[in-house]
């Protein structure tokens, strides 16, 4: 019971990362860099990993850069 519980937990973190991993290197990065400032390919693959498994940390960087939050 506990580990079924555990594992989905792990799981929905998961994809939560990957959906906010995604977004954030396809559209948020821009709004967190200074203008101007552009990201290549080889840095947006690089920045995919630690943006899923830090999620949260990037989701509220990313609505506070600009005062959307």
């Amino acid at each position: 019971m506990i580990e079924t519980i555990l594992i989905d937990g792990l799981a929905v973190y998961a994809l939560a990362g990957v959906v906010t991993a995604v977004l954030f290197v396809a559209f948020g990065i821009s709004r967190v860099l200074d203008p101007g400032t552009t990201v290549t390919a080889g840095a947006r693959i690089l920045l995919f990993p630690g943006a899923a498994a830090l999620w949260p940390f990037v989701l509220v960087r990313w609505l506070t850069a600009r005062g959307l939050r």
